[in-house]
């Protein structure tokens, strides 16, 4: 039997449609309190007076936590390239633990009251007094003064091939280019919640997160106590995108609230809460140069990037990613810098680094096509590589962009457009039509599972993996009934605790490939361990072999306590990024072709048309899959979103929903999703990672689209109606 490829619908539909499902927020231990943070209102100095007395007196309020009182807590500990648990911290900052203030919203004290509503009275009371020191917040003034961000293998500088920017002078055909992107912030449609007990040193912690894991032992460093004493659940998390990998200050402040009290307490972030305290996008200011010859064969590339991390911590991004693989260049030059602000740290957001960075790089191709008169399809293809690029050896473990242009142009009707711009008119629309390249990186996790087979013929798989709305405990059902020859639905998989089985965190699309490697592994010594048992009891089915065995299930084990930088048990697989060897350039890619409609009078912008091809290896579950890249796309059309910071005192001035702007059902057009299913040779089950990379490549080509409506290019998102008009 095959169940892999099949559209099954998802096995936890029926308790998410229903209500049944519980989040972060929904556990009632008994003596639940509630707790609501205060938020400084500068963006750097020191507090020199607080005023608690008014939130203390409301009815129900049990603890006003601030520097003063708080128990104490270890400081955030330094990233280390084997530990990702490092990396989780959001920021430097010891909450609570001094009276330093480092960026505006930082959290300056907890309320912990009976209810939420007296928690919430009671923080509007709290207030404080500063000595303010001078900040740095505006990030466009801060571009002169941006470092080289600093190399390591997780975020590689950039990179480097001949002499790109003598070649660029020397290109028969040239353009240099500048682009830029906003910050913007994370809206999941769950707050970030925390509900925290402590049980003498014992701490359960249930979270929104999707790094449980890494979660636990973080947790562990910070409040001093043994990693087997913190358990994380995360049963279900409604949605997280990046937003929910690192540990922000609703978490450790929960955990702390809980200690001090000896109560249970709940926190969950108010939407404003989220901006003030999670981190989003970094803004991004880029240079794209290209030269080529007047047949379209680039001789130089440059992209550089500069953008911004904070003070107390932030990632760097990738921006450079795609440009780096891409095209056969022959000079290359890719280059980041960061600019570090006063100001909370970004973090990452669905294809960090590739989400903006091929805007401009897609960007920049399709100038390069018109100024050259020439198909930009053709032009890509033109520039197709079988190598790696930089270092001219490496080879792809899996290349498909001449196919997926094909499919892509023939499903899109591509050759039938007139290339002129403002060309196409429906009435008062003007129509266009663009394309650009999608490409994300596929990365690999180390991950534990255990594969359970019992008499009845049940099977039960359980790995602390993260759901998060992909499906991932369907696509693994089905791997292991595949894998079994067993039906799907006599597969259960449990997920989502940490006292399961390690998983991976779900950042980076590596949760499907790197379960899944765990997964048949453990079913073929499940396999090889009932064909020894045939042997002895004569044959039969897998429930006749156990019950004439007399053994109630058996159950096969990789990766038992396992863990990144402490490998142990049957299974040691660190993947090969982490230690500098790879091989291979393995990613996801994918080709996005975009119509939209500009209202000639009043520059009103409409994506009418989608159609999205991908190769992402083998596709395991045709509809979840599809619903991914939808979703991706979705993400990358919300590339017209817009976190607006004053850059006078770095307040974030549309914190709500109801001033920064994400799009609804009205803005999104029919999206056509297709696929290769291609398995890559080199990529367990040949899954090579979907979601992220879907979000790629469709700012350019919405941007390009326009120029094709209405003749003007926007190298600035977002693209609003006054850069049309």
């Amino acid at each position: 039997m095959t169940t892999i490829g099949k559209p099954l619908d998802r096995v936890d539909g029926d308790v998410k449609t229903t209500g049944a499902a519980k989040f972060a927020a929904e556990p009632f231990p008994p003596g639940l309190t509630h707790a609501v943070l205060v938020h400084a209102t500068i963006s750097r100095g020191r507090i020199t007076a607080l005023y608690t007395d008014e939130a203390s007196a409301v009815s129900g309020v049990v603890a006003v936590l601030t520097h003063l009182n708080a128990p104490s807590l270890k400081p955030a500990p330094r990233p280390r390239l084997l530990n990702f648990a490092m990396w989780l911290s959001g920021t430097s900052v010891n909450y609570l633990q001094s009276d330093e203030v480092h960026w505006e919203g930082q959290p300056i004290a907890v309320v912990v009251a009976e209810t939420s509503a007296a928690a919430r009275e009671a923080a509007a009371l709290v207030r404080a007094e500063y000595t303010v020191t001078k900040a740095v917040v505006d990030f466009e003034g801060s571009e002169h003064d941006a470092r080289p961000q600093t190399n390591n293998l997780i975020f590689p500088r950039g990179a480097k091939k001949g002499d790109a920017e003598a070649a660029l002078k020397a290109a028969p055909v040239a353009l240099d280019l500048r682009y830029t992107t906003p910050p913007q912030n994370h809206n999941a449609l769950e707050l970030h919640a925390t509900t925290a007990n402590w049980d003498g040193d014992r701490l359960t912690v249930h979270d929104a997160t999707q790094s449980i894991d890494w979660f636990r032992t973080h947790l562990a460093t910070r409040f001093g106590v043994p990693m087997t004493n913190v358990r994380v659940l995360a049963p279900f998390v409604g949605g997280a995108f990046g937003g929910k990998f690192a540990i922000w200050p609703g978490t450790i402040l929960a955990a702390l609230a809980a200690r001090a009290t000896s109560r249970p307490v709940r926190l969950v972030l108010s939407r404003e809460a989220v901006y003030r305290t999670v981190g989003g996008r970094t803004p991004s200011i880029q240079r794209v140069a290209l030269g080529a010859d007047r047949d379209g064969r680039l001789t130089s590339l440059v992209h550089t990037s500069v953008t911004r991390d904070g003070r107390t911590g932030g990632p760097s991004e990738q921006v450079t990613s795609a440009s780096q693989h891409l095209y056969a260049a022959e000079n290359i030059l890719a280059r980041h810098d960061l600019a570090t602000l006063d100001l909370l740290p970004n973090t990452f957001m669905r294809a960090p680094g590739e989400a903006i960075g091929t805007f401009a790089l897609e960007s920049a191709i399709d100038e390069l096509a018109y100024e050259l008169g020439m198909d930009p399809i053709e032009l890509r293809m033109r520039n197709e590589t079988a190598v790696d690029p930089v270092d001219g050896k490496r080879k792809f473990s899996h290349r498909r962009l001449p196919e997926l242009y094909g499919l892509g142009a023939e499903l899109f009707g591509w050759h039938d457009r007139n290339p002129e711009p403002r060309s196409t008119r429906d009435g008062r629309w003007l129509v266009g039509t663009g394309v650009a390249t999608a490409f994300h990186p596929a990365l690999t996790l180390p991950a534990n599972v255990t594969v359970r087979l019992s008499a009845d013929g049940s099977v039960l798989v359980r790995c602390g993996f993260q759901e998060m709305g992909m499906g991932g405990a369907t696509v693994q059902a089905q791997i292991t009934a595949d894998a079994l020859d067993v039906p799907f639905d006599t597969v259960r998989v449990e997920y989502g605790d940490s006292a399961l089985p390690m998983g991976p965190t779900a950042g980076g699309s590596p949760q499907t490939a790197s379960v899944a490697a765990g997964v048949v592994q453990a079913c073929e010594e499940l396999k090889q361990t009932l064909k020894s048992m045939a042997r002895k009891t004569g044959g039969g089915s897998n429930e006749e072999i156990l019950r004439r065995a007399k053994v109630p299930h058996i159950e096969a084990i990789v990766g038992s306590e396992t863990r990144l930088g402490r490998i142990a048990g049957r299974a040691r697989f660190i993947p090969p990024f982490l230690l500098g060897n790879q091989r291979w350039v393995k990613a996801s890619s994918g080709v996005q072709f975009c119509e939209v409609r500009v209202d000639a009078e009043t520059g009103e912008t409409r994506v009418s048309r989608w159609v999205g091809v991908f190769d992402i290896g083998r596709v395991v579950n045709a509809k979840t899959a599809a619903s991914q890249m939808r979703g991706g796309i979705v993400m990358g059309l919300a590339m017209a979103e817009e976190t607006l910071v004053d850059p006078r005192t770095g307040r974030i001035m549309n914190p709500s929903l109801s001033e920064y702007h994400i799009p609804v059902h009205a803005d999104i057009p029919p999206i056509d999703v297709s696929f290769l299913d291609d398995p890559d040779p080199t990529a367990p089950l040949g899954i090579l990672g979907a979601g992220e990379v879907g979000v790629t490549g469709v700012g350019a080509a919405v941007a390009n689209a326009v120029y094709h409506a209405t003749g003007k290019r926007v190298r600035d998102l977002p693209i609003t109606l006054d850069k049309l008009l």
